[in-house]
């Protein structure tokens, strides 16, 4: 077998290796919660003014375990950021790993941050208006699993989308974007922008605003995040340059 045969495989079983300790973090989480599931369930639903309804003896089995693998994946996400870096430390550069290292605690709090604004800020104001606008007009009940679709859509994609400033200042330190080009395509990130925030919350005029204005005020935040970065990097070339000379 040739050298770069073995290469692969050395790399295929590393990678094996880390998809394994996510994998074995993941289950011992969703046992952990699954074993308090019943008070998760209780804490999540303690707002409503209703008793949730299920339309089959399934669906609460269902519920449970769908809550107990959502908290779960949420608390794995720093073992797996943490897997993804070890698996490509030994591409880096020393600089390159101490760069890198702070974006997996930077990740993990801007996951959080993501899922408490969509918990907290979006989902009592879009729930409360929903709520309003049928008042008067249907008589609500939501089953457990409708409630928890909703619950995730205005969560979920706060925390990925909260993402974005990382991302920016990564793809900046490694040359693939730069602020003035993200200054110069704006107005096609804005639109991208608005097109995501319409398909990601329910169709209403004031789930989109609530939805827009973060993701938009998340892109100036990265532009001037990039710029940072970005002079950073050229400083640091500048100064390599000149010691070479």
């Amino acid at each position: 077998m040739s050298d770069q045969s073995m290469n692969i495989l050395d790399h295929l079983d590393e990678l094996r290796r880390r998809i394994m300790i996510v994998l074995g973090v993941f289950i011992v989480l969703f046992i952990g919660v699954f074993i308090f599931v019943r008070d998760i369930y209780e804490w999540f639903t303690k707002d409503l003014d209703m008793t949730l309804a299920v339309l089959g003896p399934l669906d609460i089995i269902m519920i449970y375990f769908t809550l107990a693998a959502v908290i779960a994946l949420a608390l794995t996400v720093p073992v797996l950021i943490f897997q993804i870096w070890l698996f490509v430390k030994p591409a880096l550069t020393k600089r390159e790993q101490k760069a890198t290292i702070i974006y997996i605690p930077a990740s993990f709090v801007l996951f959080a941050g993501g899922l408490a604004f969509g918990y907290f800020v979006v989902l009592p104001i879009v729930l409360g208006f929903l709520l309003d606008l049928g008042s008067g007009t249907f008589q609500t009940m939501f089953t457990a699993d409708k409630y928890f679709q909703f619950v995730l859509r205005m969560t979920i994609p706060f925390s990925i989308l909260f993402e974005m400033p990382l991302v920016v200042m990564f793809l900046t330190s490694i040359g693939i974007i730069t602020p003035d080009g993200m200054r110069k395509n704006r107005k096609y990130a804005y639109f991208a922008l608005i097109v995501v925030s319409v398909l990601i919350s329910p169709p209403d005029f004031i789930s989109d605003i609530l939805v827009i204005i973060p993701l938009l005020l998340l892109y100036e935040i990265s532009i001037n995040l990039s710029r940072i970065v970005f002079r950073r990097k050229k400083k640091k070339q500048q100064q390599v340059e000149e010691e070479s000379e």
